[in-house]
């Protein structure tokens, strides 16, 4: 096998499988090609990773060392991104009944959820995640994009119990905007003992289903290592009971009557 072929599958099974631990000598017997062939090769795609700012290659010395690619934004191109993202969603053409703003495009847009899954995990690639943990129903793209770039599963909280899922857990927590009483439900079988969960949701407003979710772990004990928000509501921070989190951007007013809609970087462009 030619290098540059053994850069594409190299670069494609990197790109397809990140923070997956692979050994040397699997990549040696594959490709049919020496240990030093094979490590040149980790050299240019490390290389490249690191200079294209989405990145790097983390290896293990030894005879029998491997090497996981550790995905990662650069600060350049996540705040590009992240400006494009609030000029889109300061389109009037958004503005809903009531001030609410149309976001189901963002949240159905596959490259979109990609770009947002890969800063998420960038910011969090240090915490060690087991599992990402978010709410039915629009939360849902969002966690799996991030659990994608982190490596690992995600688990879905509901409103109701199903069957399927067998024997769950439900607690009620309060909805920090409306001040209901609301229940939220998770199969026991969902997070192993010890687990360090990453939450995140696609929208906050004074944080009462992030608090409900949070207090939810507690029944598995398992441990809240961080949370990340797509867009959170700035009317709301005198409220809010969420203190320790990471948003991409931040509404800032919403004003139907004018058809004006301000929005800015979150948290995460201080971060």
């Amino acid at each position: 096998m030619r290098r540059s072929q053994r850069l594409v599958m190299l670069t494609q099974f990197f790109l397809e499988n990140p923070y997956l631990q692979a050994q040397l000598p699997g990549f040696v017997e594959k490709m049919a090609a020496s240990k030093s062939s094979i490590s040149e090769d980790l050299d240019i795609i490390n290389d490249v990773f690191r200079k294209e700012g989405i990145g790097y290659l983390d290896r293990t010395a030894g005879s029998y060392g491997g090497v996981k690619y550790i995905p990662e934004v650069s600060q350049q191109n996540k705040m590009t991104f992240i400006n494009e993202l609030c000029e889109r969603l300061e389109d009037p053409e958004r503005l809903l009944p009531g001030g609410y703003l149309y976001m189901s495009d963002i949240l159905g847009h596959p490259h979109t959820m990609q770009q947002i899954g890969r800063i998420f995990a960038s910011a969090f690639s240090n915490l060690h995640i087991d599992v990402v943990m978010t709410v039915a129903t629009k939360g849902i793209p969002l966690a799996y994009a991030v659990g994608q770039y982190l490596g690992v599963p995600v688990v879905t909280v509901r409103r109701d119990p199903k069957v399927t899922e067998g024997s769950s857990v439900s607690i009620n927590y309060i909805s920090g905007s409306s001040r209901k009483i609301q229940t939220m439900v998770l199969p026991r079988r969902s997070l192993e003992k010890g687990a360090h969960v990453c939450i995140v949701d696609d929208f906050m407003k004074a944080g009462g289903t992030i608090t409900g979710m949070i207090n939810l772990l507690k029944e598995f004990d398992a441990h809240l290592a961080a949370i990340g928000v797509l867009a959170e509501a700035d009317d709301e921070e005198d409220e809010r009971v969420v203190d320790d989190y990471t948003s991409l951007i931040k509404i800032l007013d919403v004003d139907d009557r004018q058809g004006k809609i301000t929005v800015q970087p979150g948290n995460i462009a201080i971060k």
